[in-house]
């Protein structure tokens, strides 16, 4: 794989591998093989099917539209770091007037050579502002498959206290009823915890990205003269 990314490479020496949109497009390849393979086993309409309070279509609906903000997001990370890896081998005479987030960074540096602070606190919010609401929605996910527990367990204790006497001849219908709030419950909670932790899993690879890119801009930002 190294070898047909730097022939790819050598061909264009424009072109850089953009690590991070790669591995979300990967990542992605996985979900859509996933969704078809559950598909075909009618797992998707057991699931939507179990839950009629909608709570894990709810769910899955939050989880794809945060994964499709992953991908724009990845994509804009992998821009900015091609753009400083330019702007850091042009020299230090270029990298005040480059582009991007990085190239703002400079250009304040070189303007206030102490860095008082204020220019790495709009290079972070570029870089991880947006984050925490994704970390927000994130959790979201989680507390609605709680709230589908709550909403499940609520509704098995409400048919058990509706219980009078117990008939022989109708305790197929109680135990229907009975495992469909027991089912909701369980089936919420799981699809809640699955999608937060494949969300939480791109969502700390895009931080971990971030870091680096702050990380670099400091560091040829040691260049800048004082």
């Amino acid at each position: 794989m190294k070898s047909f990314f730097q022939s790819l490479k050598n061909k264009n020496p424009h072109w850089e591998v953009e690590p991070l949109w790669f591995e979300w497009l990967v990542l992605v390849g996985l979900f859509v093989f996933a969704t078809w393979l559950l598909g075909i086993q009618g797992v998707w309409h057991l699931l939507l099917s179990s839950d009629p309070t909608g709570i894990t279509l709810i769910i899955i609906i939050v989880f794809s539209v945060a994964t499709l903000w992953c991908g724009v997001r990845s994509r804009e990370l992998a821009h900015q770091r091609d753009l400083l890896s330019l702007a850091s081998a042009s020299g230090v005479e270029f990298m005040v007037q480059a582009e991007g987030w990085a190239g703002e960074y400079w250009n304040a540096l070189a303007l206030n050579p102490q860095d008082s602070g204020a220019p790495l606190d709009l290079l972070m919010e570029h870089t991880h502002g947006s984050h925490s609401t994704a970390w927000w929605v994130n959790g979201v996910q989680l507390k609605l498959g709680l709230l589908g527990k709550v909403i499940g367990f609520s509704v098995l204790a409400m048919q058990i206290g509706q219980i009078q006497s117990f008939d022989p001849s109708q305790a197929q219908d109680l135990l229907r009823n009975l495992t469909s709030g027991l089912g909701v419950a369980l089936l919420t909670t799981m699809v809640g915890l699955v999608g937060n932790i494949l969300l939480g899993l791109q969502l700390t690879r895009m931080d971990r990205f971030a870091d680096d890119l702050v990380a670099q801009a400091q560091r040829h930002g040691m260049r800048i003269p004082r």
